[in-house]
């Protein structure tokens, strides 16, 4: 009898610390899930030109500090611009901080972007610096921007609905008969957009014929597809992009295919 009982309480035992375990294991789970990856893009509002300036990204993943962040780059440019944009990487200083230097020739206003990649996920806040004055360099140029942007032929972040963000990735070194990967980001409200519906249009310069290239979502609020080029020469892509919500934005870049 007593040895029934206790292969009873044995069982009963196992049973609890089975339970346990699978709750214990619910619990880092549903934590996980609920972790996101944040990042906060520390740059000054007003500098001088030629005035030295220290981009800074601090990462972190739910509570904790991203020390192993696949990527961090500074892409910069001047507003109106987008396409004139430069990149600048970062160094990982294993805190959970990424930092890079920059300064600006001339007056302006900047933007730029902190892409990051890690834990899977890619966010990309985004900063405005005001360089001098913050005038562009000749007034030609404001009027060029002004005159686009009336005939609605600015096609650049400016344009999107409000708190809508567009990042085609630029692909360079392109050649005829490669598989080349088209990446865009998207973001609404600085949080990865996700489940839109992203479509390529390609055509060489010139040319009546348009490809178009669906792509999926690799990762939260990135999208790629892939295409080969026929011939060498500028192409046009469109990167249109939609979702339920009745959003319908769409974003024009120029490639060299050699």
């Amino acid at each position: 009898m007593k040895k029934l009982i206790w292969m009873a309480l044995f069982f009963v035992l196992l049973f609890l610390v089975a339970c346990g375990s699978e709750e214990n294991a619910d619990q880092a789970e549903s934590e996980e899930e609920l972790a996101t990856l944040d990042v906060d893009f520390s740059v000054p509002e007003t500098v001088d030109a030629e005035e030295t300036i220290e981009l800074k990204a601090t990462v972190t993943y739910g509570e904790e500090n991203v020390t192993d962040a696949d990527e961090v780059v500074f892409e910069i440019w001047e507003k109106g611009k987008e396409d004139d944009s430069w990149e600048v990487k970062s160094i990982n200083n294993e805190d959970g901080t990424y930092t890079a230097e920059t300064s600006f020739d001339q007056d302006g206003v900047y933007e730029m972007y902190a892409h990051t990649t890690a834990k899977e996920l890619h966010t990309m806040p985004k900063k405005e610096v005001t360089v001098g004055s913050g005038e562009t360099s000749t007034e030609e140029e404001s009027d060029h921007e002004a005159t686009d942007q009336e005939e609605g032929h600015d096609h650049s972040h400016d344009a999107a609905a409000d708190g809508f963000s567009m990042h085609f990735a630029m692909p360079t070194g392109l050649e005829v008969a490669q598989d080349v990967k088209l990446v865009t980001h998207l973001q609404m409200d600085e949080e990865a957009m996700e489940e839109a519906s992203v479509r390529y249009e390609l055509w060489l310069d010139g040319a009546e014929k348009h490809s178009w290239v669906d792509a999926e979502e690799s990762n939260p609020g990135e999208y790629i597809a892939t295409h080969q080029f026929d011939g060498k020469g500028t192409y046009h892509v469109v990167v249109h992009v939609e979702n339920e919500d009745g959003l319908h934005e769409h974003e024009e870049h120029e490639i060299e295919v050699k």
